[in-house]
């Protein structure tokens, strides 16, 4: 089944999720403290992606033109959007962090990064799911961590991490055909840099020491492709 590491990758944040949940009778000043700490050791893990770039000019000009472009599309209040109406459909306890709040967090931290496309790219090319799998274990591990404080918002995470991640499989034959390998290879390179400054945003923000609207910087992932494909064309 060549969507079997999405479906799987899915179900493991599904299931750390839920075994998250059953955390969240902790006290909050602990709350509080866990959820600082996991907000560093996420920022701490997107500078080490950061650092993955050959030519750091690349990200720059990447996430200043995503952010610009995600400015002017407003992505941030379009996926809180989408979150709220999940919340007002579930319904949401006035003791718990929004639904939406978990929902964003974790979906952009569970999409954002090259384990993600290149383990959708191997499983639709030559149907070995185990990146994904790998993936799936590690996200759901962190989800048990996230979903104990950012609430149920984290489980609903793994729908679009599901879509993400499937569409790339399903057009990996496509992609694999028309972009060569060594392009393929700097655009993973460079993305992940760029995405690990996202990442690190989002565990700044996650420790209340930023309010960086992350969603409206992932234009920049697209940017990154067209400065690659612009390398490549004119070397």
């Amino acid at each position: 089944m060549i969507l079997l590491g999405s479906i799987i990758n899915a179900l493991l944040i599904i299931l750390g999720a839920s075994l998250g949940r059953l955390l969240k009778g902790i006290p909050e000043k602990m709350k509080s403290t866990v959820l600082s700490i996991i907000g560093l050791a996420v920022a701490v893990l997107g500078i080490g992606m950061g650092m993955e770039t050959t030519n750091f000019v690349f990200v720059i000009i990447s996430l200043v033109v995503g952010a610009v472009i995600g400015e002017w599309l407003d992505l941030d209040h379009q996926l809180f959007r989408v979150g709220k109406w999940i919340e007002s459909k579930i319904g949401n306890q006035s003791s718990e962090n929004s639904i939406a709040e978990g929902f964003i967090n974790a979906t952009l931290f569970f999409v954002i990064g090259s384990m993600a496309i290149l383990g959708a790219l191997d499983s639709g090319i030559r149907n070995d799911h185990s990146i994904l799998i790998t993936k799936g274990i590690i996200d759901g591990f962190t989800s048990i961590v996230l979903s104990s404080t950012l609430g149920v918002g984290v489980m609903l995470s793994a729908i679009p991490v599901f879509l993400y991640q499937g569409a790339i499989t399903l057009f990996a034959g496509v992609i694999s055909k028309y972009i060569p390998d060594a392009a393929l290879e700097l655009f993973i390179q460079e993305m992940t840099a760029t995405g690990g400054v996202m990442i690190m945003a989002i565990g700044l923000n996650i420790a209340g020491l930023t309010k960086i609207r992350v969603a409206n910087l992932l234009p920049g992932i697209v940017i990154v492709g067209v400065i690659v494909a612009f390398v490549f064309l004119f070397q």
